[in-house]
């Protein structure tokens, strides 16, 4: 489906969902960097998404223009790179801004699980839903 990951690629903004124990808490979050099927974050310690991604890791998002919409879902891993932490931190204008140190963020992936790409535009509607293999 890679129509759906060039659809992320040009709609980095998305809106992100976590728990908070039994209560669904959604946010917008920007996707960083896109390799394949795994997407890229990064958020700060601090914050109350990365407390509740400790608590429960399984995510997901939602990014939405016209009559295209891109959901998709995985757990966060806090495995990122160094290396891929620095690219992250180096190429996005707005996290110098808010942080002295790319070290001051949390980096995280999601491989995606599933993925459902639908198009209100045709009728009947477009809707098609796929599932990868991911790491445990």
């Amino acid at each position: 489906m890679e129509k759906a990951f060039e659809f992320l690629n040009q709609h980095k903004d998305v809106a992100l969902a976590t728990t908070d124990g039994n209560k669904p808490k959604i946010r917008v979050f920007q996707i960083m960097k896109q390799e394949g099927h795994v997407l890229y974050f990064a958020t700060a310690p601090h914050k109350e998404v990365y407390r509740q991604l400790q608590q429960n890791p399984n995510i997901e998002l939602l990014a939405m223009e016209g009559n295209i919409s891109v959901r998709v879902s995985g757990k966060a891993l806090f495995d990122v790179s160094d290396e891929t932490a620095r690219e992250i931190y180096n190429n996005n204008p707005v996290l110098p801004r808010l942080y002295k140190d790319y070290t001051k963020l949390a980096y995280f992936r999601m491989p995606v699980a599933t993925l459902d790409y639908f198009d209100l535009t045709p009728t009947p509607p477009t809707f098609e839903h796929y599932e990868y293999e991911t790491e445990e």
